[in-house]
């Protein structure tokens, strides 16, 4: 398929606009794990996605992570071309959870489609909204929800995601996502697993207890 396919509103472009965007958008393959973006000193461009999984998340100055939100296919990274937005005063990480393809569409071509298109602009608020949202929910759920409960919302959404009951992530993987520490993601996971929720085989885990995990994130 082709990138006029996955960009939102490309049907509300000029045919310049449209000739602009598409002679400038490159394709990249990103390896499973590949860092895409690495704060706001680096103003990579937009992507948007062709396929795969990517994770937003930031970075404590002691190296703790705490996953903000994901992006799938079609959606559109803004926060990596963050220098063209003025009001962005944090950096945000954003690498490749599964092998994923995207276009990048560099920052100054997009500036000067919002510059010169209603559409363009009027989606990118929308769409700096929706982010907003995203992390605003993220933030109410570290103040009031207890540990034990994200986890279980973590493991619940890992396996939609994946099809399967068996999810192939370490405890150190897992503490990255909740931004908390691995001490704290193991003690919880023995847990679940004296309650029948879970299995624990070195470097997975195995949900053998959806409906009991839905009911205490749900708790």
């Amino acid at each position: 398929m082709s990138f006029e396919e996955y960009f939102p509103i490309f049907d509300k472009l000029t045919d310049s606009q449209r000739r602009l965007l598409t002679s400038s958008a490159t394709m990249r393959t990103a390896p499973k794990g590949t860092l895409l973006h690495n704060g706001s000193a680096d103003c990579v461009g937009l992507f948007v996605i062709r396929s795969g999984q990517l994770r937003a998340f930031i970075l404590s100055n002691e190296g703790k992570e705490v996953t903000l939100y994901r992006l799938f296919e079609r959606d559109m990274c803004l926060f990596s071309a963050s220098c063209m937005l003025n009001s962005i005063q944090f950096d945000i990480c954003i690498e490749a959870e599964k092998d994923t393809q995207l276009w990048v569409i560099p920052a100054e071509v997009y500036k000067k489609l919002m510059d010169s298109s209603a559409a363009v602009a009027g989606y990118t608020n929308q769409l700096m909204a929706t982010r907003f949202s995203e992390v605003m929910w993220l933030i109410e759920q570290i103040m009031w929800k207890s540990v034990d409960k994200r986890l279980a919302a973590f493991l619940v959404e890992e396996i939609a995601l994946e099809g399967s009951s068996t999810l192939n992530i370490t405890h150190d993987r897992i503490a990255a996502h909740l931004g908390t520490a691995r001490e704290v993601v193991t003690r919880m996971l023995r847990y679940f697993c004296s309650e029948g929720m879970v299995e624990l085989t070195r470097g997975s885990v195995v949900v053998a207890n959806e409906r009991k995990l839905r009911q205490l994130a749900d708790g």
